[in-house]
């Protein structure tokens, strides 16, 4: 009998780093959560960490876990999942030239070289323009190799996190295909390196031979070297199996795999996904990511700074709240939920347009975040349910740009993330979408989407629609109340859809008045 049953997940994320032991059967048995500053910010709108701050944080998690009697020898293997988009320049042996880049940081590059006139002109005819331009200032790749050339000239590998922290646990210069989500010149559509004249390739500054070697999910990547068990606990020899990013991850673990499940996650950026065996674009120009699934894509419509805003509402208006949870020693969340109970779907008139951050499209570059139809009645509370209603209905604006490009109707939703904890946050979302919404039986969505790939690769599934169905469990349902659900429908399809159009040249005005955004 094999006695070899647990999986190892690791699940390194924007604020702290989870290590997570699941069963077979998708129940979490132990888990450690190691928290840390989320970034240091030497200049306005940079986000730097040192990566040796995750790594040590994976040791921490893991030294720990084994302490609550895990058996080690019960450990099949290890997996992998991370945020997406932070950036590691490495030299030769692995060790890193500077701060890693995070996903959250804004820094842009302005004194780029034109591109070659013909280029330009066909980018003209096609309106792409301010897209390129857009992708070109944002890519940390060009930051660096203009700004520091020195740094890129020493730089062995171009590594997103997943692919640092492979290195560190296997002594491989890799990472999973799940994983490659930012300004890196991948070819989405065919899951593989870009050629030499796919327009990505041109754009950035970025060899081939100094990006890792790419292995689809649910494949074995490396194996655990003795230094990392050393520092770690894991096992020396142990697999690591190729899982996905983050948010690939959410969605298999929330049990979505086919294109009319939406998987929402409601974490520091809003998404909705649905996994597709077709390369789509839910919005032209922005592609399908990869999947956690092999040969897959995930559709995906994101808001950013999503779930953050309602941190940031915590944060400036709600002290009194988290005061009086520590005194009554529970969850704060649970007196934010009891702020909105007395406020009507609607919030009385008030709605809010979540673009905090601007967009490349949708929104633009020039968007901003906007709250309309304030009263004398308004309180906080009342602006609360307006953020949570704001995300569901660009969620929901997100849901309709997927299912007009796949042809499938999304009937059924999955949400994850911090929001999904908050019973109001999910009623809203069933409300405004008119659908039944579910929460998975576990919060570790991510950390369990690797598992399941890991499960997979180590062939104690057969396919991933045995591991899905195997591993994954509907939680709480919530069933819309239709009278709200029309009520909603109203202000979103008569006030909230007109909101962008008419505030774009106001957006647009601003900025060219204010300098912000740039």
């Amino acid at each position: 009998m094999n006695n070899k049953d647990l999986i190892l997940s690791i699940d390194n994320g924007t604020q702290s780093l989870r290590a997570l032991i699941f069963n077979l059967k998708g129940d979490l048995l132990a888990k450690e959560r190691v928290a840390f500053k989320p970034y240091f910010s030497d200049q306005p709108g940079w986000a730097e960490q040192d990566p040796e701050i995750f790594w040590q944080s994976l040791c921490t998690a893991c030294q720990k876990i084994w302490l609550q009697g895990i058996p080690k020898e019960r450990i099949a293997g290890v997996s992998l999942t991370t945020q997406r988009g932070t950036v590691i320049n490495v030299d030769s042996d692995g060790k890193p030239l500077r701060p890693a880049i995070l996903w959250l940081d804004q820094r842009k590059t302005y004194d780029l070289p034109k591109l070659p006139k013909p280029i330009e002109i066909i980018l003209n005819l096609l309106n792409l323009s301010d897209t390129i331009k857009f992708f070109r200032q944002e890519a940390e790749a060009n930051w660096i190799f203009n700004y520091q050339p020195d740094i890129w000239e020493k730089t062995h590998k171009y590594l997103l996190l997943s692919g640092y922290l492979t290195y560190r646990l296997t002594g491989e210069f890799a990472d999973s295909i799940g994983c490659q989500v930012g300004y890196v010149p991948f070819d989405y559509k065919n899951l593989k390196w870009a050629g030499d004249w796919d327009i990505k390739s041109l754009l950035l500054p970025i060899n081939k031979n100094i990006l890792p070697d790419l292995v689809p999910p649910g494949k074995q990547i490396g194996a655990i070297t003795k230094i990392a068990s050393e520092q770690t606990g894991i096992p020396e020899g142990l697999p690591l199996i190729a899982a996905a990013a983050d948010k690939a991850c959410e969605v298999i673990g929330s049990g979505s795999l086919e294109p009319h499940v939406g998987c929402l996650s409601y974490g520091t950026t809003a998404t909705i996904n649905v996994t597709h065996k077709k390369y789509i674009e839910a919005i032209t120009l922005l592609p399908a990511y990869p999947s956690a699934i092999p040969d897959y894509h995930n559709l995906e419509v994101q808001i950013f700074r999503g779930y953050w805003m309602v941190s940031w509402f915590k944060q400036e208006f709600g002290y009194r709240e988290q005061e009086e949870a520590v005194v009554q020693g529970i969850d704060a969340e649970a007196l934010f939920d009891k702020l909105v109970e007395d406020v009507p779907p609607g919030s009385m008139g008030l709605i809010l347009q979540p673009y905090w951050t601007p967009g490349i499209k949708l929104p633009g570059p020039e968007a901003k975040g906007s709250i309309i139809g304030f009263g004398d009645v308004h309180t906080k509370a009342h602006i609360y349910r307006a953020i949570l209603e704001g995300l569901a209905y660009a969620l929901k604006e997100g849901k309709e740009r997927i299912e007009s490009k796949t042809q499938i109707p999304i009937t059924q939703l999955r949400i994850s993330g911090g929001g999904s904890q908050s019973r109001h946050a999910m009623q809203v979302t069933a409300d405004v979408f008119g659908l039944p919404t579910s929460r998975p039986h576990l919060y570790e969505t991510s950390g369990l989407g690797a598992a399941i790939d890991a499960a997979v690769g180590l062939n104690f599934y057969n396919s991933f629609e045995e591991a899905v169905k195997r591993m994954t469990h509907v939680g709480d349902v919530f069933e819309p109340n239709m009278k709200n659900y029309r009520l909603y429908d109203e202000l979103y399809t008569d006030v909230y859809k007109k909101l962008y159009k008419q505030l774009k040249p106001l957006y647009e005005r601003i900025r060219e008045i204010t300098g912000y955004p740039k």
